[in-house]
């Protein structure tokens, strides 16, 4: 590690989000873990997922090996400065279908699909009986 670490914005470390060139932030420490994409036990999709963010849970949750947080000082560039982190990500929830509070036609529908094949196959087997030659 250097002795006087470089402190990156978190604009400039987001940009950092591809499997050629990826950075990662963890406990306030900013990493380049591209020369480790294709190494990753859980793959290079693990990591990338993790980008643009703190990463600090993501990576504590795993449950990492010591020998994994010993590798990871190769690949310290330098500090996060704190400010420029956002608190949270804004929650979009997904979209949902209006409600209708008027189920009736939605109910006639239903029956109508469940009563005009039977009242064909009635008709069918009306036609065939009063057809049939005896």
């Amino acid at each position: 590690m250097a002795s006087d670490p470089k402190v990156h914005v978190f604009e400039e470390v987001a940009k950092h989000n591809q499997t050629k060139d990826c950075w990662l932030i963890i406990s306030g420490k900013v990493y380049d873990v591209t020369p480790f994409m294709d190494d990753h036990p859980g793959g290079d999709e693990v990591l990338l997922s993790a980008t643009g963010k703190d990463a600090t849970n993501d990576f504590e949750d795993v449950g990492h090996s010591d020998s994994a947080r010993e590798m990871m000082e190769k690949y310290y560039i330098g500090e996060i400065d704190a400010s420029t982190v956002p608190l949270k990500r804004t929650y979009i929830p997904p979209p949902q279908a209006p409600y209708n509070p008027d189920k009736t036609s939605e109910f006639v529908i239903k029956i109508l699909q469940f009563l005009v094949p039977l009242l064909i196959l009635g008709l069918a087997f009306a036609v065939r009986h009063f057809t049939k030659k005896e």
